[in-house]
């Protein structure tokens, strides 16, 4: 979508393919709409394909050997994510495998309506943005009992702090230092899971090893598996031109987002694994330059700085000059809907948002981080004029020894 937001308005004819019957991949079908409204994402979604991008839903590229060589194109992109939820691997897992689910597929039966319940006792394992996900729908589907298992401490967690702190509220509780061992199952169904408790140190060469405290049983209804994500590219044939490295990944350029074969581009998760959304649509913006350098005749290599696109413009003294100074009062705390309003109903946004005086507040904590300025030192004669006409202040001009 970022691409096509990038080289629609330069004239190019984009087609997106689409699997599924709407637009907007894990964001509508992983993100709970607790969290991400669909119509916020209608909307947002809409200011791209309005511009006259040709999307084709329900259409699954089974081959990208046919898509080069019949579709016609100058250029593909693949932003196909990174599909598979990884699994866990211990005693017990097949016997109890009805009540034991994948994470990033959970959400999105939750998304299509094919799973609408859960039991009381839900254990998570993983502490990333797709297990606080996780165990915020289970509440929300019946849950009583949710816990969230991690094998380390706090510090070490890759969901955001803001995340974790929405999930207490939630009464949703988060155990550290418990290391995942065995399923317990019982006349053929799922009672519990056994863990190590786990004590972390470093050893000789600074590396985090753990010690076994001891062991611990915690009952569940049924457990949630939210550890990590992989990428698969059944679709892409492997004598076409396009190499793969470790991991069955795709070779892709870190600057130029192309693979070994020319005209081929790859982004977001689907380049060099998970991470999140504004990471993909960086990854798009950048992919967008090179796509269009490379329909132009021109090398991919030859491109604006890093943090421009295609969309990014300039703007005269005049249309950022600061008005005041920065108001350096804290960051305006996010209202949320009524706890028990918001956990009874999966529809209910989480997030309130800013009210009209909270609003104005926070624009005047705004550091204009869109603004970027370039220094070029070869060309500078010292005049001072940057100095002059800094919004913030904060450029100065220091002696640094004799010219000589």
């Amino acid at each position: 979508l970022t691409v096509a937001n990038d080289l629609v308005p330069l004239g190019y004819e984009v087609v997106v393919y689409e699997a599924l019957p709407r637009p907007g991949g894990l964001m509508r079908t992983n993100i709970p709409s607790f969290r991400l409204p669909a119509r916020v994402l209608d909307e947002e979604i809409g200011y791209v394909l309005d511009m006259g991008v040709d999307i084709r839903y329900n259409h699954r590229i089974d081959s990208l050997r046919d898509l080069l060589d019949d579709g016609g194109y100058d250029a593909v992109f693949i932003g196909t994510g990174a599909p598979k939820g990884k699994d866990l691997e211990i005693p017990g897992r097949d016997e109890a495998a009805e009540n034991i689910h994948i994470g990033i597929e959970w959400l999105e039966s939750i998304h299509f309506g094919h799973v609408d319940s859960v039991g009381e006792r839900v254990l998570v394992i993983g502490v990333g943005n797709t297990a606080m996900d996780c165990c915020r729908s289970a509440v929300r589907l019946g849950g009583r009992d949710i816990k969230v298992m991690a094998r380390k401490t706090r510090e070490h967690f890759k969901a955001s702090p803001w995340e974790l702190e929405d999930a207490e509220a939630e009464r949703i509780e988060i155990l550290v230092n418990h290391s995942p061992q065995r399923f317990v199952v019982e006349d053929g169904r799922l009672t519990g899971m056994v863990f190590d408790i786990v004590e972390w140190h470093e050893n000789a060469d600074g590396r985090l090893v753990s010690t076994k405290v001891e062991e611990r049983f915690i009952p569940a209804d049924d457990v949630v598996l939210a550890i990590g994500q992989d990428n698969a590219f059944p679709f892409v044939e492997r004598d076409i031109g396009i190499e793969f490295g470790k991991w069955d990944m795709p070779i892709v350029d870190r600057a130029t987002f192309q693979t070994t074969r020319p005209g081929v581009f790859v982004g977001g998760d689907a380049a060099w694994g998970p991470e999140n959304i504004i990471w993909a649509v960086e990854h798009g913006h950048q992919a967008a330059i090179s796509i269009h350098q490379h329909c132009q005749g021109l090398a991919v290599s030859d491109r604006p700085p890093y943090g421009m696109n295609l969309v990014s413009t300039k703007m005269g003294i005049h249309e950022w000059r600061y008005s005041n100074d920065y108001d350096p009062v804290h960051r305006t705390e996010m209202r949320y809907e009524d706890l028990e309003r918001r956990l009874r109903d999966m529809s209910v946004e989480a997030e309130l948002g800013f009210d009209i005086a909270q609003t104005a507040r926070e624009v005047e904590r705004c550091l204009n981080c869109d603004i970027q300025t370039e220094f070029s030192a070869p060309l500078c004669i010292e005049c001072d004029a940057c100095i002059d006409i800094c919004p913030v202040s904060c450029l100065t001009i220091a002696p640094n020894g004799e010219e000589s």
